[in-house]
């Protein structure tokens, strides 16, 4: 395989291929397995992890890439393979999420920063030393306009930092996605998170054009335009789709890599039909794909339940969402191949 950054952007968003997140902090895979009952230790993430790895139909088919922990990254399978080989054995890519996760901004309540550049050159070279060709970096900009949030300085601080994580990136030899995640817990409408989206990716582009990144090289993973789940409002697949494609064309250059949606907390069905619905509006000048943990990964946690007996039902559960969200990424998904399962 091609180590061109450029290539390997390519690879990520091949036709009708996503990514999975899989780089949960131990924090957040504990909450997930709090609620099938499982304790989280090394071996039961590993377990899990590992169970969805060998799923080998969605790996092959559906799967262009795993984003992974650096616990995940590090760790052998139960049978002592690397994890990072399983990966590698079905044609995915293999990458790393770096961040260190958003903190309080100083002097701005609401406003957070994500942490996480020092020292990130040196871990970088380590992380491709142990196989990552792609890196994640996620900023959060949340959304409450009665208490002026986000601020024009959390949206730079933000932007800055990612502009200088994706240029560390490409120094190393790997390709960065860059995450400015618009949150949709608020009580704003569709609107608003049109308005907040779109002067985040502005102010993206041009600290990205500072730190001479090379766009080409580079997956944007953003959130999609849509009303806040406080508002009592859910858009319709439709109009999610065009406000989201506008907002792109007026903020994202056509010489980017790709985009690969978060999923942002919306249900499983509900991210594979807003994709959907983006791409069946097409063409567009860049290709457009999934990016999702939650959305992937809720069905095959609930049949799991940690129990070796589920590993079959799991990853069924599991080929079904992908499968899913693949046909979504060619505007070829219909509810009713949902109900068919």
């Amino acid at each position: 395989m091609s180590e061109r950054l450029e290539d390997i952007a390519a690879a990520m968003v091949a036709d009708g291929k996503g990514l999975l997140a899989a780089d949960e902090s131990s924090g957040t895979i504990k909450k997930r397995f709090d609620v099938i009952g499982i304790e989280s230790t090394a071996d039961s993430r590993r377990d899990y992890r590992e169970m969805m790895f060998r799923a080998k139909e969605a790996m092959t088919r559906y799967i262009s890439g795993v984003i992974l922990y650096d616990e995940t990254i590090r760790q052998k399978a139960a049978d002592g393979t690397p994890l990072v080989d399983i990966i590698k054995a079905t044609g995915a890519i293999p990458g790393i999420k770096v961040d260190a996760g958003a903190k309080p901004l100083a002097g701005f309540p609401g406003d957070t920063i994500t942490e996480g550049l020092d020292g990130l050159r040196e871990r970088l070279t380590d992380y491709y030393k142990l196989g990552a060709r792609f890196a994640k970096w996620r900023a959060v900009i949340d959304i409450d306009v009665a208490k002026g949030v986000p601020s024009a300085t959390s949206i730079g601080s933000n932007a800055h930092a990612l502009a200088r994580y994706a240029a560390l990136c490409q120094e190393a030899g790997i390709v960065p996605i860059v995450e400015p995640e618009v949150l949709m817990d608020g009580a704003h409408d569709i609107g608003t998170c049109y308005e907040i989206s779109k002067a985040t990716l502005t102010k993206l582009y041009t600290e990205l054009y500072a730190a001479r990144v090379v766009l080409e090289g580079t997956i944007l993973k953003p959130n999609m335009v849509l009303a806040g789940k406080k508002s009592g409002k859910t858009s319709s697949p439709e109009e999610v789709a065009e406000k989201t494609i506008r907002l792109f064309r007026e903020t994202v250059p056509a010489a980017i890599g790709g985009i690969a949606f978060l999923s942002g907390g919306q249900s499983d069905e509900e991210a594979t039909a807003n994709l959907n619905a983006i791409n069946a509006i097409g063409p567009h000048p860049w290709k457009l794909t999934f990016s999702y943990g939650r959305a992937l990964q809720a069905a095959p946690q609930k049949a799991w339940s940690g129990k070796a007996a589920n590993i079959a039902a799991a990853q069924a559960a599991f080929v079904h969402r992908a499968h899913m969200n693949h046909l979504a990424a060619l505007g070829k998904w219909q509810p009713e191949l949902e109900q068919a399962a």
